[in-house]
């Protein structure tokens, strides 16, 4: 049997012919020599399973390195070492140590986006080998065939454990501030109250394109965070004194959260179980905690009368109660603008006539405000609500009233392109009582909120009635949104147009009197290149979304500056997976200061050479938009549907829709991550390397010279480069070549292969009008193109950091996609070759057919062994007196065709997705 280093070195000499024949695929190549040892019963599926299980463990150990590299060093007494230098560096009076450490350096999100990549077992695999220099065990590599789903609960577990993790380092961290101010100013220490970073969550929270989460999942959820948190409390308490006299008043209340979450949990359709467990939450009781305040005062008043080691440990214990509150961190809610809309609509607009973009709408909103009485609210309106925007103003009062008074909530609003939008969720915030307690943020993301964000932002801050509010919450909120932006402008414009919308907030604070609140912007970057994470460094990570430039527009303006990033689902998390990478990560955030930037560094020449730069964003931003809008990039994106992924997330990311539908499939259907992750399934990251060569056309020199006297175009290179070292145009083209049906009625020409002479000219035949090969052509083409003049670009800039074994990960690539493609031959050749059948509920066999092709093979299994079943009646099921002859012999039935064509296309589509969770990991992450 071969090997992958067989198929490595093999991919390698095709590679060379690319010399002689330009045109040459060795990609396609390969996988022509793998399908034909596939069909001529050479290789089998179980070899290909042992193929691809070194394939995975490769790309498992591969991420584990890279994980590691970004993080690095993990060691924790190392980053203990490295914390204290950094604290050792501090000077000056304790007043401006306070001001360093008492303000967050970077709000950490975890949200649930669907990157749910790797089983659990398999994620801690991997996060293990990250946090150690050992190799990750070939028992442990294998995924199996089946996946665990990935739920809610799910989600939220994993959700919630990371946050564990992080608080644990923080916990770390803030007793290494403590101990240095204790040891700098021995008298007046304990005035600090260190908070070095904040935490939060969207998971369970998060209404926008969903309707799954009832609104008592969210109350059960918090209710669960908040018996979490305080068990967490209490176990702290009780290692600093077990007969510490707050325990009983933690264990009580958190006994009491527990039940209550419980309570929640049940199903609470029925009125008088929801108002069972309602009354139980509301009503008065002895172990009710709405509050830590009273705890914190008191524990902090027994830190002053106590020894230095115990007043350490309390105080880092009153710390975190100051920066979670009774849950596990903050809270995010989510919905969509129209959600908003509809329900502003219903309360104040009664005819139907309000436009919510006219002005007439913000004096509404304006006057609505002015008069607008707070009214009482209960479980009951809550259930009884039908309005999505609504609901989670009423969850949120609920939650503020009745389980955690303290913490603040964020109302984060997508799609947000209209100020009066803001001004709706304020009345809905004052309408209930909150809005002391709520931050409403806007999400700008869309092209057209990039544009247009800062007229937006000038027109709300201009607002007399918003300007009180934000005073009264001490910050204005915003969220830039990079996956859908990315998707929509290309990655780098929008991470270009996202710093000019910071820059204008920063601009109408100071135009609008706003310097004394503070600026908290939310960047939704996940892990990946394509979702906008920076692939380079840590440092590049945090300094992508949120650039030297845009914080010094709110250092020089005396705005206090809050950073706030988001850790996405399963790839994120595996930063918070192991108490050593946690670690590892909030040092490497404390060293990079976030928030913080040199207001007097020079002008970067990006910045001041407009005349080029500027030019060159709008050449991207036309490039990538030009994809986006090309109906050969459409037609590539959405040849396989999304076949080529796994599940990953609780959210469902395919719509129902017809066959006819699927062909015609449009880009806005998928959403952001499933479009990043077909992208690296296909083998070239468009939305980050597409239109960078061709912007360069006709001006390489200057340009060059440009990035390279440049910090952020020397970022930006860093970020191309990382992407085009894993990218492949002939993998792109190796795709098209499938649905080529000269290929297929080639491939037995002259007696090879003649044992499939019949369903390669099935194949041929019914592939002659089919368009993908020709689109995939036109797409490589168009790719080829632009990457010529993007290496001509690169080539007149130093390379300083080459990516490690960059041709081995190529190779590795190169196999996996050879693989998979031949395993795709086995199910076309496999789905011809069954017997017609007759057409049943409106499903013919080319209706299967078409399914295969574009990969729906769940769909097409499920319609086949409908066709062919094999449980069936047998005469020996019958106890009759009559004798009978027939069947005169044993009948197989419909099990051979079971065995020879269903079953074989069930295993090689599951060996396939295998391969393609092994691509996603050589990316470093999904989508």
């Amino acid at each position: 049997m071969m090997s992958v280093g067989d198929l490595l070195d093999r991919l390698q000499e095709l590679h060379h012919r690319t010399a002689e024949t330009p045109l040459f695929n060795p990609v396609f190549q390969l996988s022509l020599e793998l399908s034909r040892k596939l069909e001529a019963g050479e290789l089998t599926l179980d070899q290909c399973e042992a193929l691809i299980g070194e394939l995975e463990c490769d790309a498992l150990q591969s991420r584990a390195k890279r994980l590691q590299r970004m993080v690095d060093p993990v060691n924790v007494e190392t980053n203990a070492d490295r914390f204290a230098a950094l604290l050792s560096q501090e000077s000056g009076d304790l007043s401006a140590f306070r001001a360093r450490w008492e303000e967050p350096q970077l709000h950490a999100v975890f949200t649930a986006h669907p990157t749910f990549l790797l089983p659990h077992d398999q994620a801690s695999t991997v996060a293990e080998a990250a946090s150690s220099d050992e190799a990750i065990d070939t028992d442990t590599c294998s995924i199996g065939a089946e996946r665990p789903a990935v739920t809610l609960d799910y989600e939220h577990d994993e959700a919630m454990q990371a946050i564990a993790n992080a608080g644990a380092a923080r916990d770390t961290l803030v007793e290494a501030i403590l101990r240095k101010a204790q040891q700098s100013w021995p008298d007046a220490w304990q005035q600090m109250q260190p908070l070095p970073f904040r935490f939060a969550s969207w998971v369970g929270y998060d209404m926008d394109g969903r309707t799954d989460i009832a609104w008592y999942t969210s109350i059960a959820f918090r209710l669960a965070e908040k018996e979490r948190r305080l068990g967490a409390y209490a176990v702290s308490l009780a290692r600093i004194d077990p007969d510490h006299k707050v325990l009983k008043t933690l264990e009580a209340a958190q006994k009491r959260a527990g039940e209550q979450a419980a309570a929640f949990r049940a199903d609470l359709s029925d009125p008088a179980a929801l108002s069972a467990a309602a009354n139980d939450l509301t009503a008065e009781h002895p172990d009710k905690l709405v509050s830590l305040t009273p705890v914190i005062d008191q524990l902090e008043a027994e830190a002053r009368d106590s020894d230095k080691e115990r007043a350490i440990a309390l105080k880092t214990l009153t710390a975190a109660m100051r920066a979670d509150g009774l849950g596990m961190g903050w809270i995010h809610f989510r919905v969509n603008a129209k959600q908003l809309h509809n329900a502003i609509r219903r309360r104040l607009d009664s005819d139907g006539g309000l436009n919510l973009s006219s002005m007439s709408a913000i004096a509404t909103l304006r006057k609505a405000l002015k008069e607008v009485t707070p009214l009482r609210t209960n479980f009951a309106a809550l259930a009884i609500e039908s309005s999505t925007a609504i609901r989670q103003f009423l969850a949120m009062a609920q939650i503020l009233h009745h389980i955690d008074g303290d913490a603040p909530i964020r109302m984060l609003i997508a799609e947000c392109e209209e100020p009066a939008t803001i001004l709706a969720a304020l009345y809905f915030a004052k309408l209930f009582g909150i809005d002391e307690k709520v931050d409403v943020s806007p999400l700008f993301e869309t092209e057209s909120a990039l544009e247009h964000g800062g007229r937006f932002l000038d027109a709300l801050l201009a607002e007399d009635i918003y300007r009180d509010y934000a005073r009264k919450r001490g910050r204005i909120a915003i969220q830039t949104g990079f996956s859908d932006a990315g998707r929509f402008v290309g990655q780098i414009p929008a991470s270009l147009a996202i710093e000019r919308l910071q820059g204008r907030l920063a601009e109408a604070m100071k135009q609008n009197g706003l310097t004394e609140t503070s600026a908290l912007i939310f960047n939704t970057h996940g892990e990946s290149m394509g979702r906008g994470a920076h692939a380079n460094s840590f440092e590049d990570r945090l300094a992508w979304p949120l650039s030297p430039w845009a914080r010094r527009r709110f250092v020089r303006a005396n705005i206090q500056l809050e950073p706030e990033v988001s850790f996405q689902g399963g790839d994120g998390y595996m930063y918070f997976a192991t108490s050593d990478l946690a670690l590892a990560t909030l040092t490497r955030i404390a060293e990079a200061r976030p928030a913080a930037t040199d207001p007097d560094a020079p002008t970067d020449p990006f910045y001041r050479r407009t005349d080029i730069s500027l030019d060159f964003y709008r050449a991207i931003r036309d490039h990538q938009h030009d994809h986006l809008e090309s109906r050969t990039y459409s037609r590539a994106i959405t040849a396989f549907g999304l076949g080529l992924l796994n599940s990953t997330g609780s959210r469902v990311s395919r719509r129902q829709s017809d066959l006819s539908a699927d062909r015609e499939m449009s880009l806005r259907q998928i959403r952001a991550i499933p479009h990043n992750s077909i992208l690296q399934q296909l083998g070239y990251p468009v939305n980050v390397i597409a239109g960078i060569g061709s912007a360069a056309d006709g001006n390489y020199e200057e340009l060059a010279e440009l990035l390279r006297d440049s910090a952020r175009g020397q970022q930006l290179i860093r970020l191309v480069r990382s992407a085009n070292a894993l990218a492949s145009i002939k993998t792109v083209a190796a795709h098209g070549e499938l649905f080529n049906s000269a290929y297929w009625a080639s491939r037995p020409y002259r007696g090879f292969e003649s044992h499939l002479s019949e369903p390669c000219e099935a194949l041929a035949e019914y592939l002659i009008k089919d368009d993908r090969t020709g689109v995939f052509r036109r797409l490589a083409s168009r790719l080829r193109v632009d990457a010529l003049k993007l290496h001509r670009l690169l080539e007149l800039i130093p390379d300083e950091e080459p990516m490690e074994d960059r041709e081995h990960v190529r190779r590795a690539i190169g196999v996996m996609h050879a693989l998979r493609l031949a395993l795709f031959q086995h199910m076309f050749i496999r789905a011809v070759s069954i017997p017609a059948f007759s057409r049943a509920n409106d499903i013919s066999r080319d209706d299967v057919l078409e399914m295969v092709f574009t990969l729906r093979i769940d769909d097409a299994l499920a319609q086949l062994r409908r066709a062919y079943p094999i449980s069936f009646p047998q005469i020996g099921d019958f106890a009759l007196d009559e004798a009978s002859d027939w069947p005169d012999r044993a009948d197989e039935g419909y099990g051979a065709i079971r065995r020879d064509y269903i079953e074989p296309i069930d295993r090689a589509y599951g060996l396939s997705l295998r391969i393609s969770t092994a691509i996603a990991n050589e990316f470093g992450a999904h989508g």
